[in-house]
């Protein structure tokens, strides 16, 4: 699912409205739970001023990246479509039971009783 310019906008928009609203006990609480972690420490100034743009970094990557989203490639079946579906526990336990790839499993079967 992609987002319009719009919706980015917006969205950016109600953050920086939320950031205005932090008051400074919030803003302390946050910084000191942010130290506190081990495994993701806030950036300082140095690092920041050294990070770029992925785009600027690989641009390769990106580049394929953008080109992939959303194709599927030649000869491919049209992508499936994901539903709401309400099955018993006991069937969902047999399909679950046969590891990975049970979903598409159960859509074989399905498959297998429409055509009779």
């Amino acid at each position: 699912m992609s987002t319009s310019p719009d919706d980015r906008k917006t969205a950016r928009e109600r953050a920086l409205a939320n950031l205005r609203d932090i008051t400074p006990e919030e803003d302390a609480a946050i910084t000191r739970a942010a130290e506190a972690d081990p495994d993701n420490p806030p950036l300082d100034e140095e690092t920041l001023a050294r990070m770029r743009p992925s785009a600027e970094v690989a641009p390769g990557f990106v580049a394929e990246a953008k080109r992939r989203r959303g194709q599927r490639g030649p000869g491919k079946a049209p992508p499936k479509e994901a539903i709401k579906l309400r099955l018993s526990p006991d069937v969902l336990a047999h399909f679950r039971a046969t590891g990975p790839g049970w979903q598409t499993r159960i859509d074989d079967t399905l498959k297998k009783a429409i055509k009779g």
